[in-house]
C-alpha cells in the first residue's frame, strides 16, 4: 500500500512545520520526508532525536560513520545515498565503499567506530568487556560509547521508515 507523499499543504498541520522547515533548508521535500509526514509523531520524533544526534560529543564524520553502518545493515538505499556523499563532503569518498565492504577505515579512532557500531548491532548491545574496552582504547569516551547506540536508535527509526514508505 503506497503512502501518500505530503505536500506542505496536505500534510497533517502537526507535519508542517517540520516539511516547511526541511523545505527551506534543502530547497525541496524528499520523498521520504513527504511520506513519513503521514505520522507527525515520527517525522518530528526523528528531526529532534537527529538534531540531539547532532549535538553529540562524536564529531560529525564519526557519527556519519555510525549512520551509514546502520544504513548498509538495514539496506536502506536513501540513507546509504545521502550519507555516502555527506562523507564525500567531508573529505572521506571513499569511506563508504570501505563501510558497504565491510572493509576497515584509515586511522584507529574512526576503526574503532566502525567495528562497535557493528557489534552493538550484532549483540544488540551486549558487547563484551574487550569490545568496549578497544572502542575506549582507541580514545573514545563512555559517553561515546552510548552516543553510538543512540545514533543506532536514530538511524533505525529513520532506515525503516524509509523501507516501509519505500523512499
Amino acid at each position: 500500500m503506497p503512502f501518500p507523499r505530503h505536500t506542505i499543504d496536505t500534510a497533517p498541520a502537526e507535519s508542517q512545520p517540520a516539511l516547511a522547515a526541511i523545505q527551506r533548508k534543502f530547497g525541496a521535500i524528499p520523498p521520504a520526508a513527504a511520506a513519513q509526514a503521514t505520522s507527525p509523531r515520527l517525522l518530528n520524533g526523528f528531526l529532534e532525536a537527529n538534531k540531539s544526534f547532532e549535538e553529540s560529543s562524536l564529531p560529525e564524520v564519526a557519527r556519519e560513520v555510525v549512520t551509514l553502518c546502520v544504513a548498509a545493515r538495514n539496506e536502506c538505499h536513501t540513507c546509504i545515498a545521502i550519507h555516502s556523499r555527506v562523507l564525500t563532503r567531508l573529505g572521506h569518498p571513499d569511506f563508504a565503499r570501505r563501510i558497504l565492504e565491510n572493509s576497515p577505515l584509515p586511522g584507529p579512532q574512526l576503526e574503532s567506530v566502525r567495528v562497535f557500531t557493528i557489534q552493538l548491532l550484532d549483540h544488540t548491545g551486549a558487547v563484551t568487556d574487550e569490545e568496549l574496552r578497544a572502542f575506549l582504547d582507541a580514545g573514545h569516551t563512555l559517553e561515546q560509547a552510548l552516543e553510538v547506540v543512540f545514533g543506532i536508535g536514530v538511524y533505525t527509526m529513520s532506515t525503516f521508515a524509509n523501507r516501509l514508505v519505500r523512499a
